[in-house]
């Protein structure tokens, strides 16, 4: 594969090659990077396309939570798609938080871009969906302020890649928020809105996250067990979907906080198609802490028992278990150099199991076979 292209490839591409052929794009989130070679083996195998995404919390200009930066995390994902031999993948800017809506707010943001796009980031996903203002007369004035910092920083974007190709993903409905009625969903309506009103100031997104029903990270019982995810709504996905298409508006499902959902669910039920990206993260993380537990003991403990200590206070009321699951993540960054440090059998393990697992979810979603639609639309 000498002649071939094996650096990153616009999101656009990808998703305007793959919108509707019956399958999601893995979007895998690899917060510990051990887990991309694996990745990486397993979307070349299956031939499918592939998006590699971090969040802004994990991976901004000082280095997030995980203790990468765009530009290392660039250099340690292209030299993982060099070494594995793929070339259908994008490097995704997944979460890029807008949470207060301030001129410093969307000015730290920009410059978080800018510094994403010198690093060879090729698709962006803008999160303002905590700007709602409850108090709005409609819609439009509800997301009005979603609306307004979503263009400014998608114009920006859209100046900085000076005319190359990249993808773009927004974002309606602050996933997993809940009110008293339990968790809230983005409704037909909002989604036809939201875009439309995007599309009118020339902000011409591929996929929007939507809420619906999923949320980040682990899901716990009353008790803090760990626990499977059931609680996407289906039909509202499918009826958001449909409305963006009876609008006429280009626009797929981007369906975030898939870890602990069911894998045969996600194969026998889920709208491929409609949902044209899935995110996967958390799910990643947790295997390597379980690997840890039997290759890296000492470090596991380590990392537990700062997690618990360090979290106490936030996870007060919560089980050792849910306070480790919901806050470890935090720890990546604490340890960097001994979790990059360990043992070669235990990177090979990684390797390993991070290849199987990702099988089972590109098959579940669907996607082998997809990077050659991809090629065959580059042609």
């Amino acid at each position: 594969m000498s002649d071939v292209d094996l650096g990153p490839k616009s999101g656009a591409l990808l998703f305007n090659s793959l919108k509707d052929k019956n399958s999601i794009i893995l979007a895998a989130n690899p917060r510990i990077a051990l887990v991309s070679k694996g990745i990486f083996q397993a979307a070349r195998d299956m031939d499918a396309a592939l998006i590699v995404e971090l969040a802004r919390s994990e991976c901004d200009l000082k280095g997030g939570y995980t203790g990468l930066n765009p530009a290392e995390f660039s250099r340690r994902t292209n030299e993982t798609a060099r070494e594995v031999g793929f070339d259908i993948w994008a490097l995704h800017a997944d979460h890029i938080g807008i949470k207060k809506g301030t001129p410093e707010d969307i000015e730290g943001t920009k410059e978080l871009v800018s510094g994403q796009i010198d690093a060879g980031f090729t698709s962006f996903a803008i999160d303002a969906s905590h700007l709602f203002n409850f108090q709005g007369g409609d819609l439009r004035e509800e997301l009005a302020d979603n609306i307004n910092a979503t263009t400014e920083v998608g114009r920006h974007i859209e100046e900085k890649m000076a005319g190359r190709g990249y993808g773009l993903e927004v974002e309606v409905g602050e996933i997993g928020r809940e009110d008293e009625s339990g968790r809230v969903l983005t409704s037909p309506e909002e989604g036809v809105t939201f875009i439309t009103a995007l599309n009118e100031n020339g902000i011409k997104p591929h996929v929007l996250a939507i809420a619906n029903g999923s949320a980040h990270g682990n899901t716990y019982d009353a008790e803090g067990n760990l626990i499977e995810q059931v609680s996407i709504d289906i039909p509202r996905t499918m009826a958001v979907a449909k409305a963006l298409r009876d609008h006429n508006l280009d626009v797929r499902i981007a369906q975030h906080g898939i870890t602990g959902t069911p894998r045969d669910l996600i194969h026998n039920y889920f709208p491929h198609g409609d949902v044209v990206k899935g995110n996967v993260a958390t799910f990643y993380q947790n295997m390597v802490w379980d690997l840890f537990k039997v290759y890296e003991p000492e470090l596991y403990s380590d990392i537990w028992n700062w997690t618990l200590e360090t979290y106490s206070e936030q996870g007060k009321g919560k089980s050792d278990n849910e306070v480790f699951g919901k806050f470890s993540k935090m720890a990546i960054k604490q340890f960097f150099d001994r979790i990059y440090g360990v043992g070669e059998d235990t990177k090979q393990a990684i390797d390993a199991l991070a290849y199987a697992e990702t099988l089972v979810f590109l098959k579940a979603f669907n996607a082998g076979g997809t990077a050659q639609i991809v090629r065959d639309s580059m042609k």
